[in-house]
């Protein structure tokens, strides 16, 4: 895939790439890597422990898929919004898709990870996802970090990362979150981007 070097022709984006990238280095500090070690289309990506993976077993989530409801995550919402306490989260494994869903006191934020058989399934997973979700737009540029992207206007992103597709759901929210008024389009590609992080390093 060719990365173009530009940012998608919305004001949405605009807003959204320059909160995240205000907010990355401290969402990663509770990722061993850095900014620099995001990895893009084509280039070397060396093994890691929280790298995208296949599940050890078919009845269980892989590590990398239950980051998204762990302390590293969760921690960065906490940072995102300014939160007093940590939010409470349910999680759910079925159909090889695990889901986690943040009570936040505004409303619920849903991260789900579908874990595919290949890069090829879950490309194929993933451009079936954008045909079935309404107002559905690519995330292109250095927006997409590299990978496969899209966003709806409703308020949710998904990327596609090896073998693996997050997305990250905050249209349940309202349109604005936090002290700084962040819209939660760009709420949930601050996440999701915290997330591909630490999945890179």
């Amino acid at each position: 895939m060719t990365n173009r070097v530009r940012l998608r022709r919305n004001p949405r984006q605009r807003m959204a790439v320059p909160a995240a990238a205000a907010l990355m280095v401290v969402l990663l500090a509770g990722c061993a890597g850095g900014p620099e070690a995001l990895t893009t289309a084509g280039a070397p990506q060396p093994p890691s422990a929280t790298a995208a993976s296949p599940a050890a077993s078919e009845g269980t989530p892989s590590a990398s898929a239950k980051m998204v409801c762990e302390d590293e995550t969760r921690n960065n919402i906490v940072k995102i919004l300014s939160l007093a306490t940590a939010p409470r989260t349910t999680d759910s494994w079925a159909s090889k898709l695990y889901t986690c869903t943040y009570a936040l006191p505004a409303g619920p934020l849903v991260l789900s990870v579908k874990e595919a058989a290949d890069p090829a399934a879950a490309r194929a997973y993933f451009d079936a996802l954008a045909s079935s979700t309404a107002s559905s737009r690519p995330i292109e540029g250095m927006a997409n970090l590299g990978f496969p992207a899209f966003e709806s206007t409703a308020g949710s992103v998904v990327f596609v990362k090896d073998n693996f597709i997050l997305k990250v759901d905050a249209a349940a929210l309202p349109a604005s979150l936090g002290p700084h008024g962040v819209t939660r389009g760009a709420f949930a590609y601050e996440v999701a981007t915290a997330v591909l992080a630490c999945w890179s390093e």
